[in-house]
């Protein structure tokens, strides 16, 4: 594994601390991120070609993997895509359930979904694969390919950068969460091992002085 900040973490452990560091600031984080993407106008973007390269596929179908409290499934649902969300913190899942009771959302991990091969036009992993261990990315890639109909896409995007930074608190509570940034090069390799064609990288500079560029990459599953 590459060297950075201290991994707090096992690699046995990871899901656990993930999903029990969420339960525990839902409000908080909720309220957080409420309008990021207001703040955002390359992402909106970013998201907007995401859905219409889903539409092209005829199947409409699309999971928001690592959902949060939804935000981003509203979106994606009003480009017209039949979004569902996924995460793995149930506290999260009740949230956007009670904050978006049209849509869809289930509790899930990346790794192992609960759906069939070849069910979605598309997939979403939005600052999701962030606080998945860097040995961990083949695995979850595998899995997405699985799920996505052949010429399916996929969207993911990360904080930029070779090492692992660590919260235990936020908003005055104790979390145990580890951020793994990634570098797009890297990310679209590990893509194309997974059988996908990268169509679009992006890296956009810091969105604020003392935060990392993002990077933002859609890939197309291999017909």
């Amino acid at each position: 594994m590459r060297t950075g900040n201290v991994l707090r973490v096992s690699d046995a452990d990871f899901l656990t601390t993930t999903r029990d560091s969420y339960d525990a600031i839902v409000g908080e984080y909720a309220e957080a991120v409420n309008s990021e993407l207001d703040e955002s106008p390359l992402d909106r973007a970013m998201l907007g070609m995401f859905a219409e390269l889903v539409r092209s596929t005829g199947n409409t179908a699309v999971a928001d993997v690592g959902c949060g409290p939804g935000r981003v499934t509203v979106l994606l649902a009003g480009h017209g895509l039949d979004a569902f969300g996924v995460d793995l913190s149930p506290g999260m899942i009740d949230h956007a359930r009670r904050a978006y009771p049209g849509l869809r959302f289930e509790v899930g991990s990346m790794l192992d979904l609960d759906l069939p091969d070849g069910g979605l036009g598309g997939l979403l992993a939005y600052f999701s694969i962030i606080h998945l261990p860097w040995q961990r990315r083949p695995e979850a890639f595998a899995e997405f390919h699985r799920v996505l109909v052949p010429g399916g896409y996929l969207m993911l995007v990360f904080q930029v950068g070779d090492d692992i930074r660590h919260r235990d608190e936020f908003e005055g509570k104790r979390i145990d969460l580890s951020f793994h940034r990634q570098r797009p090069a890297e990310v679209a390799r590990l893509l194309t091992g997974a059988g996908f064609q990268v169509l679009v990288t992006v890296e956009q500079t810091p969105p604020a002085p003392g935060r990392p560029p993002l990077g933002m990459l859609v890939a197309r599953r291999k017909p």
